[in-house]
């Protein structure tokens, strides 16, 4: 089980920084989303510091970029890192498209689909020198002259993952994708009985192996002394509560029996009353959702709930986990002695 940082990033400057203090805790990779800051960008700034990590986004919303955009900072990011470099895809949601980045939305899965040819079918021109013809019902890529192709770096095009909660974009990671990137905002229980199930079906569809395929888990996480625990556990509940209050991940909830509560929170959230959201989530919720374990005890409770599911788990940056004891978090964490 590979052990990876999740950020949702920061001002450039601080990153390299960040990036080196948790590669000497032992972490396997770092993997930064897209918030408030550009998670390409961010990863040339860490990228540049971290000397073993592998470095990646989680997530890229793919659908307001075009793929030769995405193709050209993948790889010069894959450059950049030797090879260490993981683009995360994401769809975002239709209104996120469409009001925030002011672009079109349509037929997600198979867009996302496409996008994913497309960047391949690109990477392929650069590297052979053959001509780029792709031709898709969303995007086309017909045009690319020496003066333009990227030479070749020598370490191959960079693994796609893709971000995917409902069952057609999880089958879209099984048939064109390199690993599925799972939202925060799961549970083993519906990874065993509706991720993976999809993923393997695209894998079947496709004549692909879906062994091959890495699930990489973001986790909440309710840890540290008692202050720490205090205060983990009100910042997972205020993440539950925000997540389970969008309709497009209320099949989670509904899969364990709580489509009400989806109902309750959605309702809150349409009002603009966050702060009473977090108090509907109650202990069962929370541990249903998260990893609840002091320091000495964390690394084993998440192999023992995500080992059979889950090829490397994400942690926060922020666990209040003191200096002393990363190393035998770290040790637990992978099985060893």
């Amino acid at each position: 089980m590979l052990v990876d940082a999740i950020t949702l990033g920061g001002p450039l400057a601080d990153l390299p920084d960040q990036v080196r203090t948790l590669e000497a805790r032992g972490y396997d990779g770092w993997f930064v989303g897209e918030t408030s800051h550009d998670p390409l960008l961010a990863c040339v700034a860490a990228g540049s510091a971290a000397e073993r990590m592998q470095i990646g986004t989680a997530i890229t919303v793919a659908f307001p970029r075009s793929p030769m955009h995405v193709a050209y900072a993948a790889h010069d990011l894959q450059a950049l890192t030797s090879g260490r470099f993981i683009l995360g895809l994401g769809s975002q949601i239709k209104p996120h498209i469409e009001k925030r980045f002011g672009t079109p939305w349509s037929r997600p899965a198979a867009r996302m689909r496409e996008y994913v040819e497309a960047l391949r079918a690109i990477w392929h021109a650069w590297e052979t020198g053959e001509r780029l013809r792709f031709r898709g019902e969303f995007t086309r890529h017909t045009l690319m002259t020496p003066f333009f192709t990227p030479d070749d770096h020598g370490f191959g095009p960079p693994p796609i993952y893709l971000a995917a909660v409902g069952p057609k974009m999880t089958e879209v990671v099984g048939e064109v994708c390199d690993g599925l990137l799972a939202h925060g905002f799961t549970t083993p229980r519906y990874l065993r009985e509706v991720t993976l199930p999809a993923v393997a079906a695209g894998a079947q569809r496709a004549g692909r192996d879906p062994a091959d395929i890495a699930v990489s888990v973001p986790l909440f996480i309710v840890t540290g002394d008692d202050q720490g625990q205090r205060e983990s556990v009100a910042k997972v509940r205020e993440q539950i509560a925000f997540y389970g209050s969008t309709p497009a991940y209320r099949s989670v909830l509904d899969l364990h029996g709580w489509g009400a509560l989806h109902e309750q929170l959605h309702e809150l959230s349409i009002k603009g009353e966050w702060a009473k959201m977090p108090d509907l989530i109650d202990d069962e919720v929370v541990d249903t959702f998260a990893v609840v374990a002091p320091p000495d005890q964390l690394g084993a409770r998440v192999r023992e709930r995500y080992l059979d599911v889950a090829d490397r788990v994400g942690l926060p940056t922020d666990l209040p986990v003191a200096d002393g004891d990363w190393p035998q978090l770290m040790a637990d964490l992978r099985g060893r002695a």
